[in-house]
């Protein structure tokens, strides 16, 4: 036989348990993100646009050519669960990805985009917004759909600011408590940057 090693992190249904959302809390296992998720790979930094949805990624110690993110079925976190609950500091919006599988970070990227470019701003939503931040929505939606869509037809634009790029995800449970009222070992806040 030969010393090959296999990562931890290698796509594939053969490493370990899928824990469902009650085999999780039950256990109140922690996660580990996968580096790429958590921003502390060092050999590739995820480029990954979220009002686009393109992925890629560079390495911070060559940035002269980009990286095909090749690692997208990789899990997203271990042991591997099927739901990963995302919140950001820059927008009210709550994302929940689920794969019976186990969530990779396909996933991950693609339920964010989907999420902040198919669902609009309800009423409600956007009238809880300050009035400054209403703005800041109604610019960045119109930067973002020429279309000429109705006044109240704004996506969830990742954030106001502009941050449009993944920076990656992390643990903050003090702000989960603070914006959904409970913390979890699957809640992650997603960083920004622009």
């Amino acid at each position: 036989m030969g010393d090959s090693t296999v990562s931890k992190w290698s796509a594939g249904v053969g490493y370990g348990p899928v824990l469902s959302q009650t085999d999780l809390y039950l256990l109140n296992t922690e996660l580990q993100l996968h580096p790429i998720m958590a921003g502390v790979n060092h050999g590739f930094h995820l480029m990954f646009n979220l009002v686009t949805g393109s992925t890629g990624g560079f390495n911070p110690s060559d940035r002269d050519r980009d990286i095909p993110f090749s690692a997208k079925d990789e899990p997203a976190t271990l042991p591997r669960v099927q739901d990963l609950i995302i919140i950001t500091e820059s927008s009210p919006w709550c994302t929940v990805v689920h794969n019976e599988r186990g969530v990779t970070m396909g996933d991950v990227c693609s339920t964010i985009w989907k999420e902040y470019t198919e669902n609009y701003v309800t009423d409600a939503e956007f009238n809880v917004l300050p009035p400054r931040l209403q703005e800041q929505v109604k610019r960045a939606a119109t930067h973002n759909n020429a279309s000429g869509a109705a006044w109240n037809m704004y996506y969830n634009t990742p954030a106001p600011n502009r941050f449009y790029y993944f920076d990656g995800l992390s643990k903050k449970d003090s702000y989960s408590i603070q914006r959904l009222g409970f913390k979890a070992p699957n809640i992650f806040v997603l960083n920004l940057t622009s």
